[in-house]
């Protein structure tokens, strides 16, 4: 965790704004920065009422409609009347003396994710790191099981034509700031328009299922703590999800398309399973039909190269000061070469 939060904040000012809704005597004795990451900023406040966690959209969006605190707030709500595994959400604040923009704040989750180092004490061993691996998957597909509108979500999204707009959406974005000429992207595209299966039930998506957003619980046997980090949830066709999830799983002896050579993803670790293994367990939990999973896997990746090419294009005309965007240059068209590998069954 750094402390370096890359901006002056009001400790005293930060308290008295989320006073009305926390609590009157609300006091606020540090702000950690947990990461600046690649999109939202998020703290850890250490206060009169315990941990918070708060969640804070970027200084410059990538879209307009991006980084909507509401919607996270809002599903994170919802998400109480149901068995998914989730932070509670405990305020929303809009006050923007702050930070420049309204935020999240939420419950602290204490558990780990998959990525920890093995010098930390509750590091799984390779049966336990496959266990929690595969409850992970499990939570994924109960996701897709929740009664949307039954929780009072009907009106969260767009399902009707969900699939059949993704392409076109996500072309647009890419166009409204594209700075470079990305080989085989027009293939990739082209493919996903021809090969489009017809959609899945609709279902609540998470949007950015990896395990970096799977806290899992530290006691034994595996258990999911929380998914978090719902920024990009909506209603429309599960396997996106599992597309996404799939398309950045690198087995051992493969090259991650988000890491750099001689460094090891998440799923590369000893005991994860493979991605079969990871489809086999979601079509059995879920009873959906998998059988398009390569189209699912390369949509999913275009959707990220969109992305992070949005951010590359910040941090080329130097509206973005994090520094890991400049990895995107490499990351990206490593992204395309991954989504065109899943189109034509080579991975």
């Amino acid at each position: 965790m750094s402390t370096d939060t890359l901006e002056e904040v009001d400790l005293g000012l930060l308290a008295k704004v989320l006073r009305p809704q926390i609590d009157p005597n609300l006091t606020i004795d540090a702000l950690d920065t947990i990461s600046v990451g690649a999109s939202n900023r998020m703290y850890l406040a250490s206060t009169s009422v315990g941990r918070l966690i708060l969640r804070v959209p970027p200084r410059h969006k990538t879209s307009p409609t991006a980084h909507d605190m509401g919607r996270e707030y809002r599903i994170l709500g919802a998400l109480d009347a149901s068995q998914v595994p989730h932070p509670r959400a405990v305020a929303l604040c809009e006050d923007t003396d702050v930070f420049g923009a309204g935020f999240l704040v939420m419950e602290f989750v204490d558990g780990f994710n998959l990525k920890v180092g093995p010098n930390v004490p509750e590091a799984p061993n390779d049966q336990e790191r496959r266990d929690f691996a595969l409850e992970g998957v499990t939570a994924l597909a109960d996701l897709a099981a929740v009664d949307w509108a039954g929780i009072g979500l009907a009106d969260f999204g767009k399902p009707e034509g969900f699939l059949e707009r993704q392409v076109s959406r996500w072309s647009t974005q890419l166009e409204g700031y594209r700075v470079r000429d990305l080989p085989g992207l027009d293939r990739l595209t082209e493919w996903l328009n021809a090969n489009r299966p017809s959609a899945s039930a609709p279902a609540i998506m998470h949007g950015d299922f990896t395990y970096m957003n799977v806290m899992f619980a530290r006691s034994r046997p595996a258990r999911v703590a929380a998914i978090v980090d719902w920024e990009q949830s909506t209603i429309g066709d599960p396997l996106m999800d599992l597309g996404w999830f799939l398309g950045l799983w690198a087995h051992q002896d493969e090259q991650s398309p988000v890491t750099p050579p001689g460094t090891q993803w998440v799923t590369q670790m000893p005991g994860m399973p493979t991605r079969d293994e990871v489809v086999a367990r979601y079509a059995e939990r879920s009873g959906r039909d998998v059988s398009a999973i390569g189209f699912y896997q390369a949509l999913a990746l275009f959707k990220l190269v969109v992305v992070l090419e949005g951010n590359y294009a910040k941090y080329r005309n130097g509206t973005s000061r994090n520094s890991h965007h400049a990895d995107f240059e490499w990351m990206v068209p490593q992204l395309v070469d991954t989504a065109l590998a899943a189109a034509h069954a080579k991975r």
